[in-house]
């Protein structure tokens, strides 16, 4: 696995330095690393995407576990090393360009890679594609799992309960399909360059019994949004009071009240 030393070494053999615009922060904590992807269980056979893998630290411990790995990476230079790297691997095929298609779907070529099999996502996210990435996958049935490294802050807010200034559309369309689980917190200094944030690794799991089919994320997402776009007004001036109200909701209360589930009850009944 890539040391600190190496990953400076690989760098600079490439002429290249750590890009703040594509926060470009390496994880070289191993231990940590490691407890990341035993967390996603993937193991021989596995199809795994991971998305922004740098020098390819990570994805040499997923393919070590016999993975097969379909890998975005953004930086032209960074993948041309991993072209460079991995060339005589089968199981590792490289995507370049940006992961996600706008803002409500994943990277095109990768999708094809994938081909519509269950995969799972495991990887140390660029903080700037996080949120939208963790909200397409969760919405994803073939997606069994998502294993990351984020910001603290999102990690925050994808736990947050009813009633809290973290809770809010992120949340809702992600507990709406996965449990949320904090594996660890990653202190700056586990990255190289660290930076000026503390980080979190989460496991979001698929739930037995989503809140809804995941063919419905895109409609309901679009009410939350609705919703939490006026979060500090009463649901009836937001909704309007006329309309029909499911059992143990009132047009008094304020969209970051309701759990989950009464946000699905709601959105149904105006259906």
């Amino acid at each position: 696995m890539q040391t600190q030393t190496d990953i400076k070494a690989i760098l600079a053999a490439h002429g290249l330095s750590p890009k703040h615009r594509f926060g470009q922060n390496f994880l070289v904590d191993h231990n940590l690393l490691r407890r990341l992807v035993d967390a996603s269980g993937i193991g021989a056979g596995s199809l795994v995407l991971e998305i922004g893998p740098g020098t390819g630290t990570m994805s040499e411990e997923i393919l070590a576990r016999g993975a097969e790995l379909v890998a975005i990476e953004l930086d032209r230079d960074l993948a041309a090393h991993l072209r460079e790297h991995f060339a005589r691997e089968p199981r590792f095929t490289l995507v370049e360009g940006d992961c996600l298609d706008g803002k409500r779907a994943l990277n095109a070529e990768a999708l094809a890679a994938l081909a519509g099999r269950p995969f799972t996502l495991v990887a140390n996210l660029p903080y700037q594609a996080a949120s939208p990435v963790m909200a397409l996958c969760a919405a994803m049935p073939q997606c069994l799992g998502q294993f990351v490294t984020i910001q603290r802050e999102v990690g925050d807010r994808l736990r947050a309960q009813p009633g809290t200034g973290e809770y809010g559309p992120l949340t809702i369309l992600v507990q709406a399909f996965c449990e949320v689980e904090q594996v660890a917190v990653l202190p700056p200094g586990c990255f190289w360059p660290p930076p000026e944030v503390t980080s979190a690794m989460l496991a979001l799991r698929p739930r037995a019994a989503p809140a809804l089919p995941h063919a419905e994320a895109d409609a309901f997402g679009a009410f939350v949004h609705t919703l939490f776009s006026k979060r500090r007004k009463q649901l009836g001036a937001i909704l309007g009071r006329t309309r029909s109200w499911p059992e143990g909701i009132d047009p008094t209360q304020r969209p970051e009240t309701l759990a989950v589930a009464d946000l699905v009850r709601l959105w149904r009944a105006g259906a």
